[in-house]
């Protein structure tokens, strides 16, 4: 199996799991070895009372993306510390995109930054999460 192919493998096996990211609206772009691109479209029950979109609904997004960019490698994996900067609002409407990259994995100790952009290539927000990986793996190999 490739690299890329495991990562697709991780992905698929997650998603069957994930109950949260489908129901919020997301969607799979791509996924590779440390690296995973999700997306999702900001309806009218993504927004706050700002009638912008919810912060968590970002954070939702960038974290989701860290998620399958971190076990890629088929590695069971979770996050130990995550934080965001919103640098401007996602509207209703826009098409927003989490770009997930490793940055550093060494040992069971990973860092990823996700940037995410709307469809103009805005930047909404940027991400960076710790992973720490645990016993057990996605699926079996």
């Amino acid at each position: 199996m490739t690299p890329k192919e495991r990562a697709e493998q991780a992905a698929r096996t997650m998603w069957g799991n994930d109950q949260a990211s489908p129901w919020v609206g997301m969607q799979i772009e791509a996924v590779d070895e440390g690296q995973a691109v999700l997306t999702l479209t900001v309806e009218k029950h993504h927004t706050n009372g700002h009638g912008i979109c919810h912060g968590g609904v970002i954070y939702m997004l960038a974290d989701s993306a860290f998620a399958f960019a971190c076990n890629s490698r088929n590695q069971s994996t979770v996050a130990q510390h995550n934080s965001i900067t919103y640098i401007a609002p996602g509207q209703l409407g826009d098409r927003l995109t989490a770009t997930a990259t490793e940055v550093s994995l060494t040992g069971r100790s990973g860092i990823y930054d996700v940037t995410v952009v709307n469809q103009t290539n805005t930047v909404v927000a940027v991400f960076r999460g710790c992973s720490r990986a645990v016993h057990g793996h996605v699926f079996e190999e």
